[in-house]
């Protein structure tokens, strides 16, 4: 039987609370919407921005497999300290799931290593996410494609580095298309973007949406191992013969 995956859904949680539009939809915050409608036996935690050490101290960390991230307007705001924990962990094999505005985020662009740039214009569109790798187990259960009635638009070029794949590929009413799916791996760790998720709509409360959520938690959960090892003094699997006054070693 396998171990009961540890995920922490982390938010800024900040349009929720200072924008009553937003909190019409989102009345518990975007993160307790994802959080409740994850499919599958989770261990689930929520951490928000203005806690005490972003809800992301060594111990929480210590205790989360996969890491949710929803941020927008205050990525500044997410102290470097904590940036370097999350994006260590990342390294010794936690995953990280990456969502909508998120792509600006201190600890995506910290293991992306580029700007993470992009197009956008929000004029509450229609999107169609086209499945690009069906064979993927982040969209099983996800038929050829899904549609979003309303969603902020991203389009290329999307400024990260090539990803290992794309299983989402966005088309959006406007005409621009994007990369909605993107998987990486760091270190040991996994890390999957996903574009949907507009504080303005209700995108996470969308089946098709909450289920790639909750494949993407069990593809990026760390595989179970002993931790890797590096440096000096690792003793030798074979005999070393020694060798003589002046032949090189």
């Amino acid at each position: 039987m396998s171990e009961t995956i540890r995920v922490t859904v982390w938010n800024e949680y900040r349009h929720e609370v200072n924008k009553p539009h937003v909190r019409a939809i989102y009345p518990e915050g975007m993160h307790r919407a994802i959080a409740d409608g994850l499919i599958g036996d989770f261990a689930i935690r929520m951490a928000t921005l203005d806690e005490p050490e972003h809800g992301l101290s060594v111990e929480a960390l210590a205790q989360t497999d996969v890491l949710i991230w929803w941020g927008h307007t205050a990525h500044k705001e997410v102290h470097d300290e904590v940036v370097e924990r999350v994006a260590a962990r990342v390294l010794q094999g936690m995953g990280l799931i990456v969502l909508h505005s998120g792509h600006y985020s201190k600890i995506f662009k910290r293991l992306m290593g580029t700007s993470c740039a992009l197009l956008y214009r929000d004029e509450g569109e229609r999107e169609r996410l086209w499945v690009t790798a069906p064979g993927h187990p982040i969209v099983e259960g996800i038929g050829p494609y899904f549609e979003l009635e309303r969603e902020e638009m991203y389009g290329e070029f999307f400024d990260v580095p090539p990803p290992d794949e794309v299983v989402l590929t966005s088309w959006f009413e406007g005409g621009n298309v994007f990369r909605s799916g993107c998987c990486y791996s760091r270190g040991q760790g996994k890390i999957f973007y996903f574009r949907p998720g507009h504080e303005l709509y209700p995108t996470y409360y969308d089946p098709h949406v909450l289920r790639v959520i909750s494949n993407s938690i069990r593809w990026a959960a760390p595989v179970k191992r002993e931790p890797q090892r590096y440096g000096k003094s690792v003793p030798a699997l074979e005999t070393i013969k020694p060798k003589g006054a002046g032949e090189a070693r």
